[in-house]
């Protein structure tokens, strides 16, 4: 959680681990480490301890595991010839435990902009400079 411009622990539940574990899409892809979603969701029990661990040592840390910074990037055909590399999307396909831990910082993010604590007037909200003269 945000207090001011600091952060303060978050303490990730085990039973919130379990909730993101068992609403795993069985359909989506594995990333880079082999792990099936199908795989994580029916092993839920047993993963929820440990993965509740390195949640919130990650967050406490700042501190991301190397393997949840990898992906496998595919490229999808968008429209146009398929000759021009212009007509492609990249997507990335991350680790589901990595995507798991960004659903929980996510939430945090969320719940501050909720909070009203979004954007300081000195961030411009995306505004280019031509909108502050």
């Amino acid at each position: 959680m945000v207090s001011g411009n600091r952060m303060v622990p978050l303490i990730i539940q085990e039973e919130a681990v379990r909730e993101q574990l068992r609403c795993l899409d069985t359909h989506k892809s594995m990333g880079p480490d082999g792990i099936h979603p199908r795989v994580m969701r029916e092993l839920a029990d047993e993963l929820v301890k440990p993965l509740s661990i390195i949640y919130n040592q990650s967050w406490l840390t700042g501190e991301v595991l190397e393997d949840w910074k990898l992906a496998n990037v595919t490229l999808i055909h968008k429209k146009g010839g398929k000759e021009d590399p212009s007509n492609y999307r990249p997507v990335s396909l991350t680790s589901v435990p990595g995507r798991i831990m960004e659903q929980f910082i996510l939430s945090v993010i969320m719940q501050h902009l909720q909070d009203g604590q979004g954007l300081r007037p000195s961030q411009h909200r995306g505004l280019g400079e031509v909108g502050h003269v």
